[in-house]
């Protein structure tokens, strides 16, 4: 009979599904998680919201094989570790999807409507109806940053109050943009052309203060920042230094801890709640039950879906895996920022056939920053779906000898507004882009700084790139310049000492005459 650790608050639905089933549950949320786990050392399966799950609680834990997350995020729990314990991690995404959508359409009419504060005066005996004089959902634009579970769901729950959405998700196709009645926009124009901008993104070393000055700047007087993500995406000191000169609101349920306390944003939010995202009893429910059946499906089934720390199998270089991810990031990044893939194809060369499972998680992770490289197949493929994107696997010719070689292709529009082919390998352990495109035997090794630039062949194009960065005090290491004569283009690849700044290839896209121009680094 195996046990079932529910150190947490969680719906009863959870311990009921598991005794149902035969196994033992044990659940107390008042107890200390390790104090928990001490006293049921036989113990093979554990259930968490957001209790820390550290090495320290899985030795005590011999028997375990599998944690499972009532939720979404999984930061709280040691992945690696229990990589190194061969200890499953699986997460139970899309369950608070829905209560978390709610809460920012709440917050929404609160803000518009100034309801807190009315109720607080008129409670006291007041009768202020001028003072809280409100404006209307009806009509108005939502930008809203990324488009996954929870994104997708405030489109569908607003949609009632004919509002317009923009959106921005690198990995969203144009053909299910349309589907789902959005405009995909650039990060600049959801910030400057939106009432309401609600942040739905995780938080990485990119996200990390991703709303700031520079687009907090740009956004209408009055309009409205909901933050139901992660804290630490909104640089508070920049918001507060415009708040009152643009007298813009700020709806937060997120904070860099989750405890009692005075938070650092009560001067600038204008509604702000304990984390409540996920507290209904729905969701609660919900991530129960799934919690549940998931361990149910694991050890009876051996179904592994929603495991977020996989390892990689007997025979793969984890180096094919990152290289995946870069020739994908590459191709992404030649499309051009504002272009949204319709179709993947890839061809995988020699014993990397056998992988192409494992290979294609990283390459989804390329285009969404909060998706793990290295899940299940299915995930992925059920990611794109979602997505609107196509993805084929075309069989590959060895007889070109290319080794262990991969090729990657994605396609802008349904009926190919433009495609990049992209084709790598590893040598002596190192990445190695061979082709981009028809430049063939390109040898780049792409980490650190580089800046591509493909465009017309003529004499001093490539003068005026290198001179551009020189007045940037930027050095150049290393360039690359294929040609395609039988086309008359050539493509430069100029690895620098330094990151080029945001704005240079625009500029030198301009001064070429040049519509691809862009940095990448790694």
């Amino acid at each position: 009979m195996r046990k079932v650790l529910i150190p947490t608050k969680l719906e009863k639905s959870a311990s009921e599904i598991l005794l149902a089933k035969g196994y033992t549950a044990v659940q107390d949320a008042d107890k200390d998680i390790k104090n928990l786990a001490s006293e049921n050392q036989d113990a093979e399966a554990l259930i968490v919201r957001s209790e820390k799950v550290t090495p320290e609680i899985m030795d005590i834990l011999p028997l375990l094989k599998l944690v499972v997350r009532a939720g979404a995020g999984f930061d709280n729990i040691d992945c690696k570790y229990a990589r190194k314990k061969n200890v499953d991690v699986m997460n139970t995404p899309g369950a608070n999807a829905n209560a978390v959508a709610e809460e920012v359409i709440a917050m929404m009419l609160s803000a518009y409507r100034h309801l807190l504060p009315a109720d607080i005066s008129t409670r006291a005996g007041e009768w202020e109806k001028k003072k809280f004089m409100g404006k209307e959902l009806t009509g108005k634009t939502v930008g809203i940053v990324g488009l996954g579970n929870i994104g997708r769901l405030v489109v569908k729950r607003l949609s009632g109050f004919e509002m317009k959405f923009l959106v921005y998700d690198p990995a969203l196709s144009a053909d299910m943009a349309e589907k789902l009645g959005v405009a995909i926009s650039s990060i600049e124009d959801i910030f400057s052309k939106s009432d309401f901008v609600t942040l739905h993104i995780p938080q990485t070393p990119e996200t990390k203060g991703f709303v700031n000055k520079k687009l907090l700047s740009t956004m209408k007087k009055g309009s409205v920042l909901v933050n139901c993500a992660r804290a630490e995406i909104v640089n508070e000191g920049d918001f507060r230094a415009l708040k009152k000169e643009k007298n813009l609101l700020f709806c937060t349920d997120v904070y860099p801890k989750d405890e009692p306390g005075m938070k650092s944003c009560a001067d600038i939010a204008d509604i702000m709640l304990p984390h409540l995202g996920a507290s209904t009893y729905e969701a609660n429910d919900t991530a129960a039950r799934r919690s549940a059946e998931q361990i149910i499906g694991y050890f009876e089934k051996g179904i592994n879906t929603c495991v977020v720390n996989k390892g990689v199998p007997d025979g793969l270089n984890e180096k094919y895996q990152e290289l995946a991810f870069v020739l994908a990031k590459i191709a992404r990044a030649y499309l051009g920022e504002g272009a949204a893939p319709h179709q993947i194809e890839t061809r995988f060369y020699g014993d990397l056939k056998q992988f192409e499972k494992w290979l294609l998680p990283p390459i989804v992770a390329s285009f969404q920053p909060d998706f793990d490289s290295y899940p299940d197949a299915s995930d992925s493929e059920a990611f794109l779906k979602e997505k609107g994107i196509v993805y084929v696997n075309r069989q590959a010719d060895d007889d070109k000898n290319y080794g262990e070689a991969m090729t990657i292709d994605l396609f802008e529009g349904a009926n190919t507004i433009r495609k990049v082919s992209v084709r790598g390998t590893i040598t002596e352990n190192n990445l190695m882009i061979s082709r981009i495109n028809d430049f063939d035997k390109l040898y780049l090794e792409p980490s650190g700084n580089n800046l591509f630039a493909e465009y017309s062949d003529r004499p001093g194009v490539l003068a005026k790139i290198t001179s551009a960065l020189g007045a940037k005090n930027i050095n150049i290491v290393d360039i690359r310049a294929p040609q395609n004569i039988e086309k008359n283009k050539a493509l430069a690849v100029i690895k620098t000492d330094s990151p080029v700044p945001k704005e240079l290839p625009r500029k030198i896209a301009e001064e070429i005459k040049s519509e691809t121009v862009f940095s990448f680094n790694y």
